[in-house]
């Protein structure tokens, strides 16, 4: 079901298209990665969704109606450019941004406890900003995007500065974030997370939309039909000569006594076909499909707007 549609998006900035013509729809309870280069028009479309700048044209729809300033309470957005003020103390700084967002004075209190319990900074609370790590002062501003509850959150590289440890506590977060409803809109360059994360993108470069989908089906698109055949080594096994007609052996690696073949299928041959050629002559260890990465997809793409 439709949670969040973003439809034929304009925005542009004096002489610079920022957007053009872009439309996006977001599942409701996905982590919807938005992707693109720099300067393709991401956070102008984030921007836009959060109310702080206006499209020149188009619509937003939320839960099935135009969005509209009352909705800022139900979204939560953790910006790439973090900002707190130094000179406050962090827990006094917390309360007043969760105020902000509706919640009284007592609740924002106990909700910020218990998460900057969980968090590990409780002895913080009477610290002065100024005194934090960048790592900490992250996870202040993260749990003040996540308090109010928002039916929708919007991180733009959420990771950021961040350690190991704290990459796998903030992804751990967000997925608990999901599992209880929260439909997420995740922004970063990062495609190895995106691929953990997230079920559904959108590419944007040039200010256009180029690629939109869930992310296995896009990644099952662009696969090129090359296939990866492990067996164990034999110095007469000749994949070329058993493979047939319908398949080139592109390369051959032999790592650890096992042999490593990578094939590109040039017309249809059904892979029980391939195997039983194979058989007599090698040992088969494992065949499989081989999927192209999202961050293959996107320089694949990118690479190629750019020659265009």
């Amino acid at each position: 079901m439709s949670f969040f549609k973003a439809t034929h998006i304009v925005k542009t900035y004096a002489n610079h298209t920022a957007l053009d013509d872009v439309s996006i729809e977001i599942p409701e309870g996905s982590i919807y990665g938005l992707l693109g280069p720099n300067g393709a028009g991401k956070t102008s479309l984030i921007r836009i969704i959060n109310q702080i700048t206006a499209p020149d044209s188009g619509e937003l729809i939320f839960h099935s109606r135009p969005l509209c300033r009352a909705d800022v309470n139900r979204i939560g957005y953790l910006p790439e450019e973090r900002g707190l003020y130094k000179k406050m103390k962090v827990g006094e700084q917390a309360v007043y941004l969760a105020r902000l967002k509706g919640l009284s004075k007592q609740d924002a209190v106990a909700r910020l406890r218990m998460w900057f319990e969980k968090f590990g900074i409780g002895s913080w609370w009477n610290r002065k900003v100024e005194e934090l790590s960048k790592g900490m002062a992250q996870k202040v501003q993260f749990i003040t995007t996540v308090l109010h509850e928002p039916e929708l959150l919007i991180f733009d590289e959420p990771f950021s500065g961040f350690d190991p440890i704290n990459v796998e506590l903030l992804k751990h977060e967000i997925l608990e974030l999901q599992q209880k409803g929260t439909t997420i809109i995740f922004s970063t360059h990062n495609m190895g997370s995106v691929e953990e994360l997230c079920s559904h993108i959108a590419l944007i470069n040039k200010s256009h939309k180029i690629l939109e989908g869930p992310i296995n089906q896009v990644r099952e698109k662009y696969a090129n039909n090359t296939y990866k055949l492990s067996c164990r080594y034999n110095s007469n096994f000749n994949p070329a000569e058993v493979v047939g007609s319908e398949f080139n052996v592109l390369s051959q690696q032999i790592r650890d006594n096992h042999q490593d073949i990578i094939l590109q299928q040039e017309s249809f041959c059904p892979a029980n076909t391939l195997l039983s050629r194979v058989l007599p002559a090698a040992d088969i260890i494992s065949f499989q499909k081989i999927i192209p990465s999202m961050n293959d997809i996107f320089i694949r793409l990118v690479k190629g707007q750019e020659h265009e």
